[in-house]
């Protein structure tokens, strides 16, 4: 256990049985009242903003969580399995912790995930990932008008709305977060 003063921006502390993180921590101190520690904090898991007000002197436990990068090998039902890149040993992630990032996930890509005492806790893939166009209708001459996005399937099976230049065949570069085309991959 650590004292209040102890923790800092970042720390994932166990707080009322559930697994939080620390957004930000300000040491307040009003006027002629006891000074306090004013935190808001992330649930890990359900993703629920948490505001606490700690005393100075209350203990906490502070959890020693591991973040490393693993390659994603396969999908095995409700787990992808993932690979550390020093050790070699294989780890099943759940698929909600990846969120609406997992359906952009390729076999060999590296992604970061967090454990906590053997636990996932918290997995993510890059940013962006390059995937080759499987399927896209041929764009219709004269139908230019500004911004025209056409539909495409990409690698994954996963259907990205695209400019009208793109062609089957075409690697281009998705945006894991949201799914929105950044730029066309050149070769």
């Amino acid at each position: 256990m650590a004292k209040a003063s102890e923790i800092k921006n970042g720390n994932v502390l166990r707080f009322n049985g559930e697994l939080v993180s620390v957004e930000e921590f300000i040491h307040r101190t009003p006027g002629n009242l006891r000074a306090f520690y004013q935190a808001r904090m992330r649930n890990v898991k359900t993703g629920k903003l948490v505001e606490y007000r700690f005393r100075t002197d209350e203990e906490v436990e502070i959890c020693r969580v591991e973040t490393n990068d693993y390659q994603y090998l396969y999908d095995d039902g409700d787990f992808f399995v993932v690979m550390d890149n020093t050790t070699f040993e294989q780890y099943n992630i759940p698929k909600h912790l990846f969120g609406s990032s997992a359906r952009f996930l390729k076999e060999g890509m590296n992604v970061i995930v967090a454990f906590e005492s053997e636990e996932p806790i918290m997995a993510q893939a890059p940013h962006s990932v390059e995937l080759e166009v499987t399927y896209t209708e041929p764009a219709v001459k004269g139908d230019t008008s500004t911004n025209a996005t056409k539909s495409a399937t990409v690698e994954t099976g996963v259907e990205v709305k695209v400019p009208l230049f793109i062609n089957q065949g075409d690697k281009i570069k998705v945006d894991t977060s949201n799914g929105a085309y950044i730029e066309r991959v050149k070769n």
